[in-house]
């Protein structure tokens, strides 16, 4: 059995978005704490977690995925975005704990211009400010495409931070396929290599999720659009053989394609099922 779901959107609350997994043969889901472009977040429902909690166990879905907004910048050169940035996280961790043992997503960010090095000092010095002892929160840190000054798009940059990080034990990496093709590792006709790399490098022991995403873009392109499944250039065959690995069984599966509406991720959910029958 595959652990497999998609981005939902939480704006009508946790028992709406259970009831959307189950409509689309979901176990799984990712969701954004708040507008991915930053903001306030909106105001936990207690009746409503436990709502969800019971479909949770019902229907016995797996982790789930929170994903920080992209405007989290970590490693900015400007203060009041890292400040801005740190807040935000803090209080979605804080959040998290009503919805204990799952997992959250971030962007590494962007280090604007000061250089990698100082960039990766800074992710660490943030995400040691923030972490506790207790979360539950495993927080993951998302491979990019490495476009522009940003930050993750090789194991290498990944690694550096999570060595930085105190509390070894509460952080883990995201794969995401689009973005991992799009920095130059060849997943479609060197997937054993990249598997290798990447264990060589990070450890699998330190994945925790993957998002599986084709690509609109070719080979190290570094730009990072995401394609629906088998309509880009990473392909449907490059896909079967990724949800196939016994590397990444257990894991949960999130898809970020470009659908329109549920119905695309109800097919998208039901051809990788079939993947692993």
């Amino acid at each position: 059995m595959i652990n497999i779901g998609c981005h939902l959107s939480i704006s009508k609350g946790f028992e709406s978005i259970a009831k959307d997994c189950l409509k689309i043969g979901a176990n799984t889901f990712q969701f954004f704490t708040r507008n991915p472009r930053g903001g306030k977040a909106k105001e936990l429902d207690s009746e409503d977690i436990e709502k969800f909690f019971k479909i949770k166990k019902e229907n016995n879905f797996r982790k789930i995925v929170a994903h920080a907004p992209y405007t989290m910048n970590l490693c900015s050169s400007k203060e009041d975005v890292v400040n801005f940035s740190v807040r935000m996280m803090s209080e979605d961790l804080k959040r998290m704990e009503y919805i204990p043992g799952n997992l959250y997503n971030f962007h590494p960010g962007s280090h604007t211009g000061q250089g990698i090095s100082a960039g990766i000092e800074k992710i660490i010095k943030a995400l040691n400010n923030i972490m506790w002892k207790d979360m539950s929160t495993t927080v993951l840190l998302e491979t990019m495409a490495g476009k522009g000054s940003e930050i993750g798009g090789k194991f290498e940059e990944i690694k550096k931070i999570i060595d930085g990080i105190e509390l070894q034990d509460k952080v883990g990496v995201c794969l995401d396929t689009c973005h991992i093709y799009d920095a130059g590792y060849d997943i479609v006709n060197h997937l054993d290599k990249v598997i290798g790399e990447f264990d060589k490098v990070i450890g699998l022991n330190r994945l925790k999720a993957i998002h599986l995403n084709d690509s609109k873009n070719i080979l190290g392109s570094r730009k990072d659009r995401h394609e629906k499944i088998g309509e880009g250039t990473i392909g449907i065959e490059a896909i079967q053989n990724i949800v196939k690995r016994k590397e990444f069984c257990g894991l949960p599966f999130i898809l970020e394609t470009p659908q329109e509406n549920l119905s695309g991720y109800k097919d998208e959910i039901s051809l990788i099922k079939k993947f692993v029958e």
